[in-house]
C-alpha cells in the first residue's frame, strides 16, 4: 500500500489511497459537500453524517476510499454485503470480500469494493484504471 491520508470526525475515519483512485467521481457526485477535489484538504469530513460518509465510501469503485470506526468495538467496516453492479459505460463493481486468481495462478484477497474492467482497455487488468472514460467506452 502506498501513501494514504486519513480524515476523521471523531466517530469514523475515512482513509484515502490516492494511488488506487480511478477518479470515477462517484464520491463527488454522491456527497459534493464532502468531496471537493478542487480544495485542500479535498475531504470535508464534517459536512455529512457518519452514516452518509460510510455509505458513500462503500460505493467507491476502486477501493481508494475506505473507513474504520474509531470505536474499536464497532466492526462496521468489516461487514459488507456481497453484490455485483454493472456501471453504465464503466466497470463491473463487486462489493464484498473476494479471492481473485490471476491468469498466472497467483491469488490476492480484495475487500470492500473491487472495480473490474469491462472495456478491455485497462492497463491494470483485470481491474479498472479509468481508461474507459478517456476512450469513451459505451456499454
Amino acid at each position: 500500500m502506498g501513501k494514504t491520508k486519513e480524515y476523521s470526525n471523531g466517530e469514523v475515519t475515512v482513509v484515502w489511497e490516492p494511488e488506487t483512485c480511478i477518479h470515477s467521481g462517484i464520491c463527488v457526485k454522491g456527497l459534493p459537500n464532502v468531496f471537493k477535489p478542487q480544495e485542500k484538504p479535498w475531504i470535508n469530513i464534517n459536512a455529512a453524517s457518519t452514516e452518509k460518509l460510510v455509505n458513500q465510501v462503500k460505493a467507491c469503485p476502486s477501493g481508494a476510499l475506505s473507513f474504520y470506526m474509531n470505536d474499536k468495538k464497532d466492526q462496521s467496516a468489516e461487514h459488507l454485503e456481497t453484490k455485483v453492479e454493472v456501471l453504465e459505460n464503466g466497470p463491473l463493481l463487486v462489493y464484498g470480500t473476494l479471492k481473485v486468481t490471476h491468469k498466472d495462478g497467483s491469488t490476492e484477497s480484495k475487500n470492500k469494493t473491487t472495480a473490474f474492467c469491462r472495456c478491455g482497455m485497462s492497463g491494470n487488468k483485470p481491474y479498472c484504471d479509468g481508461t474507459h472514460v478517456r476512450e469513451d467506452f459505451k456499454g
